[in-house]
């Protein structure tokens, strides 16, 4: 597969200016370039890209969880055009998973599976009867509310795909970062692409994820159109957090691409 050339945005984070009253206003801010990309060690990954069922169903699902309306409106509007301009021009796709068994049955879990081996168990640090309450409490007052709780259950009982995100023949299937490391190891893959939800928790701290991911000397970038973010009260009229984590991600991590270019360069390259 021949190089691309796609715009990436990146955030210019100096220089500090201490003549003004607040330095960090003299940071050069959002920029734009563009950039090549080897699309023989690319990917893009899709990370829990759920069917979360239809809100009548599971109402406590949607309360506890704002942004499942804008996931459907992308996995609608977005994946369709985007995951078979991938496929077509061949550029690997790999799929994040995690909730639930709803993927074990696929040979590109088993091929993920194969690969890694065994993931080394992390020690994890007893509780105790005051942990215990403190995050009972967390439950019932933070997220997800008692009255969301049986709905929540369900919806995660019955996990699959979104029917736009379902993976195809042998595409790579990892629910952890071992496994993803594994993938990206078998094909030659140091770029991630990512898309999915949320970009502000599960693309950054989830296993697979970004941090996870970064640890293991692999750069992570994201689709502006192919992600939305965990909101609150006070951000989600203007989807705050979403622009809050692609600065992270510019920052942190990789780049921001936007989804419609990078169909068109990989049609031109099918």
């Amino acid at each position: 597969m021949r190089p691309i050339t796609l715009t990436a945005s990146y955030y210019q984070q100096f220089d500090a200016d201490y003549t003004r009253s607040i330095p960090g206003e003299g940071y050069g801010g959002w920029q734009q370039t563009p950039l090549t990309l080897d699309l023989e060690h690319t990917a893009l990954v899709v990370m829990h890209a759920w069917n979360h069922g239809r809100q009548e169903l599971v109402p406590g699902w949607y309360r506890a969880v704002e942004y499942i309306p804008r996931s459907n409106a992308i996995l609608c509007n977005v994946f369709p055009p985007l995951l078979a301009a991938v496929r077509a021009a061949g550029l690997t796709l790999l799929h994040v998973v995690g909730g639930g068994d709803y993927y074990s049955h696929l040979p590109g879990y088993q091929r993920a599976v194969a690969l890694a081996g065994p993931e080394p168990e992390l020690p994890r640090l007893p509780s105790d009867p005051t942990l215990d309450a403190l995050r009972a409490f967390r439950r019932r007052a933070v997220f997800v509310g008692e009255h969301n709780e049986a709905d929540v259950g369900r919806g995660f009982g019955g996990l699959d795909f979104a029917e736009a995100a379902r993976p195809q023949g042998d595409e790579g299937v990892a629910e952890n970062a071992h496994q993803l490391a594994a993938l990206c190891a078998g094909s030659g893959i140091n770029h991630l692409i990512y898309a999915g939800f949320a970009v502000n928790w599960c693309l950054l701290m989830s296993p697979g994820g970004m941090v996870d991911m970064n640890r293991r000397g692999v750069m992570c970038s994201v689709l502006r159109q192919a992600v939305t973010a965990v909101e609150n009260r006070e951000s989600a009229r203007g989807e705050a957090h979403k622009e809050e984590a692609l600065w992270r991600i510019a920052l942190a991590f990789g780049f921001v691409f936007e989804a419609d270019e990078l169909v068109i360069r990989l049609k031109e390259t099918a």
